[in-house]
């Protein structure tokens, strides 16, 4: 069973009014990231390739906290802190307005015990433009059963 927008949103911090949803709780772009060097996935370790963060546009007549983001793919960071709590699972999905505009937000499963601000995959299928801290995404949560909880590398990602 999928929980309350209002049960998410107790573990995601900070959090607006206006990003708890009825299933779930709305992720707010912080950061875009473009890969430079290849990574590498092995049996035994992983590798993420050298990125660069995209700076923000400075166009005339244009928000100074937009980016514009050609044809392409990047990692987009989100702003809040999630907590999956014990006995659930996170899923991001794309917010409908990313699809319409020709983009496409990819994420994995977020298991129990996992905490940081985490990353998912943009793929931008036409230019857009995309204000920093703008809804991009939803995270909802759903009951789970596991035997432990996440201890992996990702662990406290990007918490400043």
């Amino acid at each position: 069973m999928f929980r309350s927008g209002a049960f998410v949103a107790d573990h995601v911090t900070p959090t607006a009014d206006s990003q708890v949803q009825p299933n779930g709780v709305d992720l707010t772009l912080d950061l875009v990231f473009e890969q430079l060097e290849p990574g590498r996935i092995g049996r035994d370790g992983k590798q993420i390739g050298d990125r660069v963060a995209r700076p923000l546009e400075q166009l005339e007549q244009r928000d100074p906290d937009t980016y514009y983001l050609p044809k392409g793919a990047y990692v987009a960071r989100y702003n809040e802190r999630i907590a999956i709590p014990e006995g659930h699972i996170g899923f991001v999905y794309p917010r409908s307005s990313l699809m319409r505009n020709s983009c496409m937000l990819n994420t994995a499963v977020w298991d129990a015990g996992y905490e940081g601000r985490g990353e998912g995959l943009l793929q931008v299928h036409h230019d857009v433009e995309i204000e920093r801290d703008a809804r991009i995404a939803q995270l909802v949560f759903a009951e789970a059963n596991h035997e432990d909880v996440y201890d992996g590398s990702y662990q406290g990602e990007n918490i400043e």
